[in-house]
């Protein structure tokens, strides 16, 4: 188990958004839906493996001494096998917890934001008002997404390479307070990219 940077002696997390999908070309609410990685999520997969690799060399820590979970999903799975892949890991050797499984859309799953406009333009109005706190029909909030998220993050006691999703990663900004609820539900998390969450704060590698 290897000590942690961040200087507070919190572990430090290497987060990594899953590759590009179809779904997300075509901007499609995924959330608990099993969408694979496309040809290009494929490629963002294996270069934040690159990224990761030289992270790792810059904090003086080998790839073997973190942690590795990935969200349940095929998408974070093979984005996190990738990962492995490119740090010279088994691909198939991590952790999976359920908590970080994105955010639940419910019944707007699988549909665009225009599409649900044309179903329910008042519901995806209130969503717009009150991201934080808004459910949708059959879904989740950011603050129940929040809650779990954290329940996962207490249990965390070393350094940890995660693949999860945009709404896990907008999570973890509101649990960290780098931003304020409503702005942490609006942050640009890309694909592509490593996060390092540490001491309180998130740096962007890409």
């Amino acid at each position: 188990m290897t000590a942690s940077t961040s200087g507070s002696g919190m572990p430090v997390l290497y987060y990594i958004r899953h590759g590009e999908t179809d779904w997300n070309v075509e901007q499609r609410l995924q959330g608990h839906r099993d969408t694979p990685l496309n040809a290009r999520g494929r490629r963002q997969a294996s270069h934040c493996g690159d990224i990761l690799r030289d992270l790792l060399v810059r904090d003086g820590r080998a790839a073997v001494d973190c942690a590795y979970v990935s969200s349940p999903l095929c998408r974070a799975r093979e984005t996190m096998q990738l990962v492995r892949t490119a740090v010279d890991l088994e691909p198939d050797i991590y952790d999976v917890d359920k908590r970080l499984i994105e955010i639940s859309f419910g019944d707007w799953e699988g549909l665009t934001l225009p599409e649900i406009a044309g179903r329910d333009a008042g519901a995806l109005a209130a969503r717009e008002q009150n991201k934080w706190g808004f459910t949708p029909p059959g879904g989740e909030s950011y603050r129940d997404v929040t809650a779990r998220v954290s329940a996962w993050y207490a249990t965390v006691t070393q350094d940890t390479v995660v693949t999860a999703h945009g709404g896990v990663a907008r999570a973890l900004i509101a649990h960290f307070n780098i931003l304020p609820h409503e702005g942490a539900v609006h942050a640009d998390i890309v694909h592509g990219v490593v996060y390092v969450f540490a001491g309180g704060t998130m740096a962007r590698y890409s």
